[in-house]
C-alpha cells in the first residue's frame, strides 16, 4: 500500500505534498496514492494551464478552503506537482484520502 508524503510547516501554517494529475478524465476525483503522491483525475485538458486551474479549484472545494490558499509550488508543466495549502492540517489531508479514495 502506498502512503502520502506530507510536509508540514507549522511556522507558516502550510501543508505541502505531491500530486499526480491525470487530465482529461471522465470526472474530477481523487484516485488514491501512487508512489507517495496523491493521484487526482481531472476533466480539464492539460493545455493553456486549464488542468492547473482545475486542480486548484478541485482541491479548494474538497478541502473547503479558498482558491487563494492553494498554490502549485513546482511542476506546473508536469503531471507530478508539489502543492502547498495554507490553513489545512495533515489530518484533514489524510481524512480526505480515506473518504475520497
Amino acid at each position: 500500500m502506498s502512503f502520502l508524503d506530507i510536509s508540514e510547516d507549522t511556522a507558516r501554517g502550510t501543508i505541502s505534498f505531491v500530486v499526480r494529475v491525470q487530465p482529461r478524465a471522465s470526472r474530477d476525483a481523487i484516485a488514491g496514492t501512487m508512489d507517495g503522491a496523491l493521484k487526482i483525475r481531472l476533466c480539464a485538458p492539460a493545455v493553456e494551464n486549464r488542468a492547473n486551474e482545475a486542480l486548484i479549484e478541485f482541491l479548494s472545494s474538497v478541502l473547503k478552503t479558498s482558491k487563494s490558499a492553494v498554490r502549485i509550488r513546482s511542476g506546473e508543466q508536469s503531471r507530478s506537482k508539489r502543492v502547498e495549502i495554507f490553513g489545512v492540517t495533515r489530518q484533514q489531508i489524510e481524512e480526505l484520502l480515506q473518504t475520497e479514495a
